[in-house]
This record gives structure tokens, C-alpha cells and sequence, in this order.
């Protein structure tokens, strides 16, 4: 593959160039070719009662004409016919190159130099128009490339502009001849150009060779795009910050909630068990069996808070195991209500299609939202849990009638480590989260409403065991 710096001689062209393309030099040759002889074909008749410099001026207009067509080239070709036209046609003697009057010669030689002085201004002219208006769209096209909205795919982007900028295989960026992006497959024989793109950073273009005008361009394009990529890299650093700022706050929430909640079962457990080594003091059978539960209810509580942290790391590592399966939610509810200590009723229709679920995962996200409930009920209350069919789901719906929740604060319940005002907080905060979580780990989801009359209703929705099957 060879090889081009972009500050040498030769250079990609770009469509932004400011040479006229070469059908328009074609078209100028065109009017070159056929301009001239067609006015002498119309004024040949009438070349008696007309002077010669009319007819001159006709022919400078049919190289004015070429030259805004093609460039100077036509203008030079139609000079030369038109010159040797109306010498031999408008003339004296006709039908002969030598000119009888020294008047007419002269007409004859200025109106060449005329012609192609015309040419040439006109070339200038247009180059300088067409200069300006690639320097407009190339203005245009690197402040619109500078001030996309940067993203993961920014360089990608700009290496592909590059690519059908300048009709290339393939754009790669590179660093110390490493390649951070590219764009495109090179070929074997490939022309490479490469163009500084910043500090240690290389634009590199393989395709055909091109030469043209347009090195700024490039140089621009190069340096636009090392510019992307640093700001990438920038916005990938800001982003990793940003991450492990959540994770050194969540950290801190998680030593606070820990170093509190996990302190008083602890001392309950630790001041019972100490109770009941005494030897000092004489403990009735209710004692002991007052005691002996203190130790077993905060044993459990431990138990609980351990179970939530581990599903929370789960969760947030993406390493859930996730088995979903026809289920009948009745058999999940059996242990539900086990551990709601008579405070849950159920309303649910004998008719219930089977749901799509992890029936592990099921019951301990329902037990979370009792455990939820329960905590914010006046005693005596009861949860309901109720369910119905909607659409191709399944709605269950986990009612209590206590405080509930302003609607602004709603999205703010399933933080960790949220409490809400709860009369205990014998726990993490952690209930709400984790149910979210397994809810859309097995493809469904979780939303809180109102309970009209006052309270929190949260409707676990799952998909039928059926529609869940012919989806797969």
C-alpha cells in the first residue's frame, strides 16, 4: 500500500474541489465546436450589409459563452475557431486567411486578444466563485461535524463522512500506529494518505490515488475528528466517574443502613442468648420461651437482610438466574400468605390462566410487597392481594389502605435504602428494589398506583403462560 503525507504534492480531490468537473468542460468544447460555425452559418448571407466588427462581437459572445460553460480551455478553442471563421468568411478577400486592409487585420487581432482575455477573466471568475462557495460548505460541513451531539458513534461517523468525502475505501484514526476506530476495508494496493489529527493521533485515508487542491480540507477533517475522539474519550471518563460516584454512594448507604439495621437484631439476639447463660437468676418457662423467640424473630430478620443484600448484588451484577415456567399463581401465594401472618386476604378468580414465572422469584417479590404493606397498615388491617386477566397479561395487584405515597415521590420508592416513613425500619430499604428487579428479570413489570380511598396499590404485571409460548 503506498503511501502520501496530506502536505505533499499530491492530495485526495473531494467533491468540494475548485476545478469544474470534466463534463462541463466537454459541454464548453461543445459550444466551442458548434457556437462559432452556426453564427457563420446565419450570417454568411448577410455579410455584405454587415461590418465586421458586429460580426466580431457575436463571436466574442460564443467564447464569453464557452468559457462560462468549460473554462478557459473552450474559451480558447472558440477564440481560435471564430478567429479563423470570420477571417475566412467576413474577411476580404472571402474564402482566403489573408486580410486585404490593415483595419480589419487589426479588428481581427484584438478581437482575438479580447476573446481570450474574456476567457481567461471568466475562468477566474468562476474559479473564485466556485473557491468560496467550497470554502462556504466546507465552513458549513466541519461546524456541522463539530457540533453533532457527541456520542459513542461520533468518530465512526466522521471517518465515514471521510470515506465519501473523498471516495475512499476505508478511514482509520489511529494512535502510535494503533487503530482506535475505522471505518470501511482497505485493498491490497490501496493509496494511503495520512493527515495529522492531533497530538499523536493520524488521520489515515486508503483508496485510489487522487490529486487535487483540497489539503485543507483534509487537514480540518484530521484534527475535527481527533477532536472527537478526545472529547469521546473525555465523556467516557466523566461517565466512569460519574458510575463509580453512584457506587461510592451507594457503598455509603449500604454501610449506614447496615451498620444500623443489621446492629439492633444483633444486640436483640446477643442480649438473650446472655440472658438465658445466667446462672445467677431463675427464668420461668415463659421467660424462656419469650427469649428463645426474641432470638428466633431477629435470627430471621437477620436472615432477610443477608437474602436482600445478596439479590441486590445479583442484580446489580446481572448474574440472576431466571427459570420462568407455567405457573399457577395460587400455589405461590400458599407461602405468601404463610409469611404474612394471617394479615393478607386473597381475591383471586378460580378461572386465572397460568402465568409465565420464576416461581421462586414470584413469591419473594409478592413477599416483599406484603412485607411492604404490612409495615405501613394501622393493626387490624389486612392486604389484599387480587389478580385479573388484561389483554394477553396477568395483573396482580398488592392493596393496602395506609398512608400511601405522594404522586411526585412515586418513581423515588424503588431507591435502595428508601424507608418512606415506615413506624419500623427493622431493614435495608431494599424490598421495593429487588421486587422491581426480579419482576422485569422475568420479562414483566412493576408499577405503583393510588388505592382509591387512600393507601398503595402495586400491580405486578406478567405475561399468560400461552402468550409467553407462541412469542418463542
Amino acid at each position: 500500500m503506498s503511501q502520501h503525507p496530506a502536505g505533499g504534492e499530491a492530495a485526495p480531490a473531494s467533491g468540494l474541489g475548485s476545478r469544474l468537473s470534466r463534463r462541463r468542460q466537454l459541454y464548453g468544447l461543445g459550444v466551442a465546436a458548434f457556437g462559432a460555425p452556426l453564427v457563420t452559418l446565419v450570417l454568411v448571407p448577410t455579410r455584405e450589409s454587415l461590418g465586421l466588427d458586429t460580426v466580431l462581437l457575436l463571436f466574442v459572445l460564443v467564447s464569453v459563452i464557452a468559457s462560462a460553460v468549460g473554462g478557459v480551455l473552450p474559451a480558447l478553442a472558440a477564440s481560435l475557431i471564430s478567429f479563423g471563421l470570420a477571417n475566412f468568411f467576413f474577411a476580404p478577400p472571402y474564402g482566403s486567411l489573408l486580410v486585404e486592409s490593415n483595419n480589419e487585420l487589426i479588428d481581427l487581432i484584438i478581437f482575438f486578444a479580447v476573446a481570450v482575455g474574456v476567457g481567461v477573466v471568466t475562468e477566474i471568475g468562476a474559479r473564485g466563485r466556485v473557491a468560496v462557495e467550497r470554502d462556504r460548505l466546507e465552513a458549513e460541513w466541519l461546524a456541522e461535524l463539530g457540533s453533532r451531539e457527541h456520542g459513542p458513534d461520533s468518530v465512526d461517523l466522521a471517518l465515514a463522512d471521510a470515506r465519501a468525502i473523498y471516495g475512499m475505501h476505508a478511514a482509520m484514526l489511529t494512535e502510535l500506529g494503533v487503530v482506535l476506530a475505522h471505518s470501511g476495508t482497505p485493498l491490497p494496493d490501496d493509496f494511503m494518505i495520512v493527515a495529522p489529527a492531533g497530538e499523536q493521533l493520524q488521520l489515515e485515508l486508503s483508496g485510489p490515488e487522487r490529486i487535487g487542491e483540497d489539503r485543507g480540507l483534509l487537514g480540518s477533517l484530521a484534527l475535527t475528528t481527533g477532536r472527537l475522539w478526545r472529547t469521546q474519550q473525555l465523556a467516557e471518563q466523566a461517565r466512569r466517574a460519574e458510575e463509580l460516584g453512584r457506587i461510592d454512594e451507594l457503598r455509603a448507604s449500604l454501610l449506614a443502613a447496615v451498620g444500623h439495621d443489621l446492629r439492633n437484631p444483633l444486640a436483640a439476639i446477643t442480649a438473650a442468648a446472655t440472658t438465658l447463660r445466667q446462672t445467677d437468676i431463675q427464668l420461668d418457662p415463659e421467660d424462656q420461651m419469650e427469649l428463645l423467640e426474641t432470638i428466633e424473630t431477629h435470627a430471621g430478620r437477620l436472615n432477610d437482610i443477608i437474602g436482600n443484600l445478596l439479590d441486590m448484588s445479583r442484580l446489580q451484577a446481572g448474574a440472576l438466574s431466571v427459570h420462568p415456567a407455567p405457573t399457577v399463581l395460587l400455589e405461590v401465594l400458599a407461602g405468601v400468605v404463610r409469611l404474612g401472618e394471617g394479615r393478607v386476604e386473597l381475591d383471586i378468580p378460580e378461572d386465572l390462566p397460568m402465568i409465565s414465572a420464576d416461581a421462586g422469584l414470584l413469591e419473594r417479590v409478592l413477599a416483599n410487597l406484603v412485607d411492604n404493606a404490612n409495615r405501613h397498615l394501622p393493626r387490624g388491617q389486612k392486604v389484599r392481594i387480587a389478580a385479573h386477566a388484561s389483554g394477553s397479561g396477568v395483573d396482580i395487584q398488592v392493596i393496602d389502605h395506609g398512608p400511601g405515597v405522594a404522586p411526585e415521590r412515586m418513581g423515588e420508592i424503588f431507591a435502595p435504602f428508601q424507608h418512606f416513613g415506615d413506624r419500623s425500619t427493622t431493614g435495608l430499604g431494599l424490598g421495593l428494589a429487588i421486587a422491581r428487579g426480579f419482576t422485569e428479570a422475568m420479562g414483566g413489570s412493576l408499577s405503583p398506583s393510588r388505592t382509591p380511598g387512600g393507601g398503595l396499590t402495586m400491580t405486578v404485571t406478567l405475561e399468560m403462560a400461552h402468550a409467553a409460548a407462541a412469542d418463542r
